[in-house]
Formats: C-alpha cells, structure tokens, sequence
C-alpha cells in the first residue's frame, strides 16, 4: 500500500538527517551496490509502527560507534517498490522482510536483521547486534 508521501516523510527523514542515503529506484540500488566495495549498511524502512518505530532509532544509535560501514542506504518498502525489490535481490536467502537492516560487504550479504529480530525488542538491543556486526565486518584490517 502506498501512503501519502506526507506521511511517510518524517520516517524517511529519521534516516537521512542521519546521512543515509536513499535509494528510490532500482537504477539507484544498481549504482549503488552493483559494483560496492568496502561495507554498506541497508535499511528497508517501513511504516510498520510495531518494528519500524525502534528500528530506525536503533539504526541512529548504531551509528554513534567508532566502527560503521563505509556506505549508509535506505530504502522504502511499500513506497519505493522498485528499489526495494532490487535491494532484497541482495539479500540472498532471506525472505522479504520489512523493516529489515543488511551489511553488505563487496556486494554480498554478511549480516541480515529481519523483522522477527527488530520486533518485540528495543532499539538499543537492536542497535548492539548492529555494533556487533559492524566491528566482526567493518573493522580495518577484516577480511
């Protein structure tokens, strides 16, 4: 279902106030992580209340750490569906799954939260996994 860009606005800028870039087409997943290099950080963003509420905050409190992925992308399930697709075509077997967050490294899938891993939990639970990810991946000198 698409709702009112208006609405979903705020949402969207709960990520890239934080200097997550958005990916509205799936010409702009193809630039972004067809030929990536180092580590990118995906969040599929949703409207969803229940997971979304602490996922995109987890994500913010994730990104105060010293280590963090090289690059930082969104995108919007239910909004920008083409560019959604493409990124999930990343996240080789894993379901679709909103919201979500992915850590890519060269273009293939090393981490992969799914909604049954954001929901229920709070966003600094959720941000510590992330930490955690992003110190076995992004770390200097990880292979």
């Amino acid at each position: 279902m698409m709702y009112p860009e208006p609405m979903v606005a705020p949402m969207r800028e709960e990520l890239t106030r934080l200097g997550v870039q958005e990916l509205r087409t799936a010409a702009d997943v193809a630039e972004a992580l067809g030929n990536a290099k180092g580590t990118a950080l995906v969040v599929v963003n949703s409207v969803c209340g229940c997971s979304a509420r602490n996922a995109r905050p987890a994500v913010e409190a994730a990104l105060q750490h010293v280590v963090k992925p090289d690059q930082l992308y969104t995108v919007f399930a239910g909004q920008d569906v083409d560019a959604t697709k493409a990124a999930r075509a990343f996240f080789i077997g894993y379901p679709p799954s909103s919201p979500s967050i992915a850590l890519l490294k060269d273009g293939r899938l090393v981490t992969m939260l799914e909604r049954h891993q954001i929901e229920s939990r709070t966003a600094s639970e959720i941000a510590a996994d992330l930490v955690a990810a992003f110190d076995r991946h992004c770390a200097a000198g990880v292979a």
